[in-house]
């Protein structure tokens, strides 16, 4: 055998014994770690994705539909050439517009005036219709041929201005069906990430809404999604909750996979509505207040409680009674992890509203730490890190009942000692700075933060980085 002939024999050998070496342990081998989100509507979601979109019509002034004789032509100049039909068009858009005549190449000429200054995205047609090409004060704004995507061109509009459009259509399937929206509008999440150039990494290179390949999302009983992280697993598709924030924050940290399950529901106390397992009655100015199961929520001293369709905690049994029945049957629920196995990594909680009256705000703290217990010991999960946040309505200027529950959220932080048992894995985060005002908001909608996008995701990085800080010592933070 010759030198190189050896050498080469050996180094075959070398990769055979290494690939019989035993492999250790690695990401892929590990459970997945799930993060279980409660609360109510804010929780569930409500910052908006864009403004959306509404039906057109009033913005359009003066239409009139023109009919060019035979099938259109892309050589044609129909601005030149003579209808052989013209019709002023009574209504435009709506539900019901005018119907047009038919017979030939259709196009609508008129004016459009907008009520706001705003950047527009104009979707006209629907259906077959949607075949058209769109131009608004001279400049293409949308286009869809034959067996082709539509392609929009957003346009400025000012408010009171009265510019020129024309709607040609391609087919003889023609009407006056269209959606108009605005795309800038303050506070939606396309106007804060595309116009404000903020949390950029929810965007892919294609500068579409990026969706996670490691961080699955599934909600339960409401904003149930089931699906890759992105953009709308909130309320609706066009809605965001605090899990886009939160979900990429821990993504980032973890190299095994991660599941967000959320059990959320809107207009629920915890008090009441979410009261857990094991929270007693309690007396206040002559009433009973109802511990867990009781129902109703209160009655007279010394009468007997006439039962309503509720009781105290049926929320609570609702939303992780689901998570229960997720979790036992995680291999079908999660069909590319099966065989993996989870672990419970930790609890998030925002929610407080309905509780902003009394007795409920000042009993607000011990119902708190009796969640935070009952959930650890419901999941079998007595060391799994617990990140609350305050609730920030109307920020600093925040007063009365409301101010008390944001003080009860902040009293059982880990970190202020009053409970020695939540150091280093009890967190409350702040949210009063990312309350955002109506004027820089889609909605004037206090209760849910004015629907701003930027709120619910500064929420939830922040529960993110609140999450990071309980997993990993202070000293090894990067």
């Amino acid at each position: 055998m010759t030198l190189k002939q050896a050498y080469v024999v050996l180094n075959l050998l070398l990769v055979m014994a290494l690939t019989w070496l035993p492999v250790s342990s690695s990401a892929a081998d590990k459970p997945v770690k799930v993060y279980i989100l409660s609360g109510q509507s804010n929780m569930v979601g409500i910052g908006q994705v864009t403004g959306g979109g509404s039906r057109w019509g009033s913005e359009f002034i003066e239409p009139v539909v023109s009919v060019y004789s035979g099938e259109y032509d892309p050589e044609a100049n129909y601005d030149k050439l003579d209808p052989t039909n013209t019709i002023q068009l009574e209504k435009f858009g709506g539900v019901h517009p005018t119907p047009y005549p038919g017979g030939g190449t259709q196009i609508v000429r008129g004016f459009i005036q907008m009520k706001t200054t705003g950047i527009y995205e104009l979707r006209p047609g629907y259906g077959g219709s949607t075949y058209n090409i769109m131009e608004v004060a001279g400049s293409e704004v949308y286009r869809r041929e034959l067996g082709q995507d539509a392609v929009h061109t957003h346009i400025k509009l000012t408010a009171g201005e009265k510019v020129p459009f024309k709607v040609t259509y391609l087919t003889d399937q023609a009407n006056g069906l269209g959606w108009i929206a605005r795309i800038d509008i303050p506070g939606t999440l396309s106007t804060i990430v595309n116009q404000d150039g903020k949390f950029p990494y929810l965007l892919d290179d294609d500068g579409k809404w990026a969706a996670r390949d490691d961080v699955w999302y599934k909600g339960v009983v409401t904003a149930t999604a089931n699906k890759w992280l992105s953009v709308d697993c909130g309320a609706g598709s066009n809605k965001i909750g605090p899990e886009l924030g939160f979900g990429h924050v821990i993504g980032n940290f973890h190299d095994e996979p991660v599941l967000i399950l959320k059990a959320s529901q809107g207009n629920r106390s915890l008090g009441w509505d979410y009261l857990p397992p094991g929270s007693d009655q309690f007396e206040y100015e002559g009433q009973v207040y109802a511990g867990y199961k009781d129902s109703p929520a209160k009655w007279e001293q010394g009468t007997k409680p006439q039962p309503i369709n509720w009781y105290a905690g049926k929320q609570y049994d609702e939303c992780f009674g689901e998570v229960h029945q997720v979790l036992n049957n995680f291999d079908k629920e999660f069909p590319h992890w099966k065989g993996r196995g989870y672990e419970i990594a930790g609890f998030v909680w925002w929610q407080g509203h309905k509780d902003g009256g009394e007795p409920y705000a000042s009993r607000y703290e011990q119902n708190l730490v009796h969640l935070i217990k009952t959930l650890r010991q419901e999941f079998d999960a007595p060391k799994a890190p617990f990140v609350i946040a305050t609730i920030g309505f109307e920020g600093w200027n925040m007063s009365g009942p409301h101010k008390i529950v944001a003080e009860a959220q902040l009293a059982v932080s880990g970190e202020k000692g009053k409970y020695p048992e939540f150091t280093g894995n009890v967190l409350t985060v702040e949210t009063r700075d990312f309350w955002r005002d109506p004027e820089r908001s889609p909605k004037n909608q206090g209760f849910h933060y004015n629907q701003n996008a930027e709120t619910y995701m500064l929420v939830g990085e922040a529960l993110g980085k609140g999450m990071l800080k309980l997993l990993k010592p202070e000293n090894d933070q990067p």
